[in-house]
């Protein structure tokens, strides 16, 4: 990965966007016959585990 990728991707981490290339990666790497999320449901995902939904989710201020 190039200096300016990585740089991206750390900016992108950062300010909180996943980084669904990384995931898909991962999910080849590691779980191949699995199905891969499509990039509107990774980001769904990741919102959810990031900020909690529905039950069961920890209690927020805002």
């Amino acid at each position: 990965m190039s200096y300016w990728s990585r740089a991206v991707q750390t900016a992108r981490l950062m300010v909180g966007v996943p980084d669904y290339d990384a995931y898909c990666a991962h999910r080849a790497a590691h779980h191949p016959d699995e199905p891969v999320l499509s990039r509107a449901a990774f980001h769904r995902d990741r919102i959810e585990r990031r900020y909690g939904t529905g039950k069961g989710a920890p209690p927020r201020c805002c």
